[in-house]
């Protein structure tokens, strides 16, 4: 099996500088694991790449800085915003870029329609950026008095509305479902007493009040903002269908590199890998395999991979980051290695 530690060369030295390129950094947002990522997904000249969460543009810089000349990338986001920023930025490499509107759970078929095929790597960054965070003006930040909105597009019910139109039973199970909130019965008990709620600081300040300053370090509404998100954007279905995809996309031995930044996001990519790079995929209490099933792709990262503690102390957000990368496996191999 190969491991990531014998493919990976220690010192990855850039094909262009950031002045050859002509790309300003973006001075909003800060790119997580970039060079494990540009690493891991051993990008080369002239080969081709996705991006399925371009957000601020980092590690997309980044992957087109190692594959030119002749390489070229293909970049999803539901954010128009972050498109746009996008096409400004990377105005000189529209040879070499696709920018695509939509969610990279549709990757396959906007590739295709593109004749974009041969992918040699595909890059998931599951966090949300600090544009988005601090510029969206959509209430994803509780520190913020603004609308309770948190859509990364203009599709879809607005989380006010879930906030405000749920029954009380089903909004605490979606708080304790996609939040993992101990107190969610209290918390959708006090949102149904206190409703009508609209901006972002309204509901914060709320749950601040009911549940009063925690032991540990992240704010008490942090749990029920990342359920209402999730749930607004449905992220975790379209991860599941965004991994299937990816997998089928990739070329042999292309890459797949997914940065998930808590635990409902990585237990479903770790199940993902684990069933894709199975021999058996059985159930447990069978003694005899009986599913035949063949694996597509192998493990390279055996263990997590997490940013070191340097990464953590300049970018505080990258704290929770957890990188975990596989290998397209060639059609004929049908036997264990």
């Amino acid at each position: 099996m190969t491991t990531l530690a014998s493919t990976l060369p220690v010192n990855s030295t850039p094909t262009y500088s950031f002045t050859e390129l002509n790309v300003s950094p973006s001075s909003e947002h800060i790119p997580v694991l970039v060079k494990q990522v540009v690493e891991g997904l051993d990008v080369k000249k002239g080969k081709a790449y996705i991006d399925g969460t371009l957000g601020g543009g980092g590690h997309t810089e980044q992957i087109l800085r190692h594959c030119l000349p002749g390489g070229k990338v293909l970049a999803f986001d539901v954010d128009a915003t972050a498109i746009k920023a996008a096409r400004d930025r990377f105005r000189k490499f529209t040879t070499n870029l696709n920018l695509i509107h939509g969610s990279y759970s549709n990757m396959k078929e906007h590739a295709c329609s593109i004749n974009f095929g041969n992918v040699n790597g595909i890059l998931l960054d599951l966090g949300f950026s600090s544009i988005q965070l601090h510029s969206s003006g959509k209430g994803f930040s509780f520190l913020r008095n603004e609308p309770l909105d948190m859509r990364f597009n203009t599709t879809g019910p607005k989380a006010s509305e879930l906030v405000n139109n749920m029954p009380q039973k089903e909004l605490a199970h979606l708080i304790y479902t996609y939040g993992e909130e101990r107190k969610s019965r209290v918390i959708a008990k006090a949102i149904v007493n206190n409703r009508p709620i609209h901006s972002s600081s309204q509901l914060a300040e709320l749950i601040l009040k009911i549940l009063g300053r925690r032991k540990e370090s992240i704010h008490p509404a942090t749990r029920t903002f990342q359920a209402l998100r999730i749930a607004v954007n449905s992220e975790l279905d379209n991860l599941r269908q965004g991994l299937d995809q990816a997998i089928s996309l990739l070329a042999p031995y292309g890459r797949l590199a997914v940065i998930s930044y808590h635990s409902l996001e990585d237990r479903i990519v770790k199940t993902v890998f684990r069933q894709s790079s199975s021999y058996c995929i059985c159930p447990t209490d069978l003694l005899v395999c009986i599913c035949k099933h063949k694996p597509s792709i192998q493990m390279i990262t055996r263990k997590v991979m997490k940013p070191p503690l340097e990464e953590v102390l300049s970018n505080p957000r990258s704290r929770s980051a957890k990188l975990r990368i596989v290998q397209k496996l060639p059609k004929e191999i049908t036997h264990k290695s």
